[in-house]
């Protein structure tokens, strides 16, 4: 039971395919959330390896981004957790702001790729 590694998958806009199995495939126990609020409830309660989720620009914040500001200043705190990004192409020079600050280990842009997303799985063991 020890290898077996968390993942918490945050899903808040979604629009793409329910990667759930993958990432039990991948060897990960799943914890799925759809609000940064119950992500950073699940932070607190779990250990966790990866953490998969979404960059939604939201230009009515004044002193940041998106809410995956929130998240990574949290995650900053917590060593060895590996962070997967989804992003919006047309979003990619705000998330470059992001990507300045922080660092993750692997930003895929929508639509998806399975074989990518499997491959930074592979490389989080």
């Amino acid at each position: 039971m020890d290898n077996i590694k968390g993942l918490l998958a945050i899903t808040e806009l979604g629009g793409y395919p329910d990667f759930t199995g993958l990432y039990t495939k991948s060897g990960f126990n799943v914890e799925a959330v759809n609000s940064m609020r119950k992500a950073l409830r699940s932070l607190k309660k779990h250990k966790l390896d990866v953490v998969v989720a979404e960059f939604n620009f939201q230009s009515d914040f004044r002193d940041r981004t998106s809410s995956l500001e929130t998240l990574m200043a949290v995650l900053q705190q917590m060593d060895g957790v590996k962070v997967i990004i989804f992003y919006e192409k047309e979003y990619l020079h705000q998330f470059e702001k992001l990507r300045a600050r922080f660092s993750f280990h692997a930003e895929l842009a929508y639509p998806i790729d399975k074989l990518k997303l499997e491959a930074a799985l592979k490389n989080t063991h």
